[in-house]
């Protein structure tokens, strides 16, 4: 063999391990805890609405006649769910009145920040700031995402600019029940065969979305049902 051929050979090992790191990067190590639930998904099966929507799960829209929901579980981390909020922002005024969209936490291991980032909003919610906290999540993403040190700081900071009473945000915050909130979201996600993030569901099936497209495609084939 050449020296050039194995030079070729090495950088064809080198960039199909990048490309594997690149697809495992927003996929959680235990993910694989239930494997039937995810055999259901590969072929295409609802997913248990019980364990999809809990009565605590947190409703961003709600349609009038509740026939199409919208589940995505994700990461405030992860940059592709950053850059899918606007496609789902955008769906949720098309579609406003009509579809309920659902909001559930999937916090990756591996991010340091993703968990104290979903209390964080957990902790917002508790005073009705929610989705005002969601957003400034994914608007700052950038100046604290993918870094291997603790931002608590700048989520303080978030909740200030909220105009939050901060005394009861830092005890929320902090409060076991609310990381419990947030693992149990994690949780029913795994059961539900989710291994990345965003993972989205369409009144409990799984589309193959790669664009906006798609997205409204999946929805308006359950709104003609």
């Amino acid at each position: 063999m050449t020296k050039n051929v194995k030079i070729s050979l090495a950088l064809v090992a080198v960039a199909l391990a990048v490309v594997a790191a690149l697809l495992a990067a927003n996929r959680t190590p235990d993910a694989t805890a239930d494997a039937s639930a995810q055999a259901d998904a590969a072929q295409g099966k609802t997913a248990p609405a019980s364990v999809l929507v809990r009565p605590d799960s947190h409703r961003l829209s709600t349609a009038k006649d509740g026939t199409v929901t919208v589940v995505e579980f994700l990461d405030l981390e992860c940059e592709s769910c950053r850059a899918a909020f606007p496609h789902v922002e955008q769906l949720r005024k098309e579609y406003a009145g009509r579809v309920t969209f659902v909001m559930r936490y999937f916090p990756i291991p591996s991010h340091k920040n993703a968990e104290l980032a979903a209390r964080a909003v957990e902790a917002a919610a508790a005073q009705g700031k929610l989705e005002a906290m969601y957003r400034k999540m994914y608007e700052t993403q950038e100046s604290w995402g993918d870094q291997q040190v603790s931002h608590e700081k700048t989520f303080r900071g978030s909740a200030k600019e909220l105009g939050l009473d901060m005394e009861k945000f830092e005890a929320d915050w902090k409060d076991p029940a609310t990381a419990q909130r947030v693992e149990k979201d994690r949780s029913d996600g795994l059961a539900l065969g989710v291994q990345g993030t965003p993972t989205f569901f369409v009144n409990g099936k799984r589309p193959q979305i790669e664009s906006v497209d798609d997205f409204r495609a999946a929805i308006d084939a359950e709104l003609a049902k």
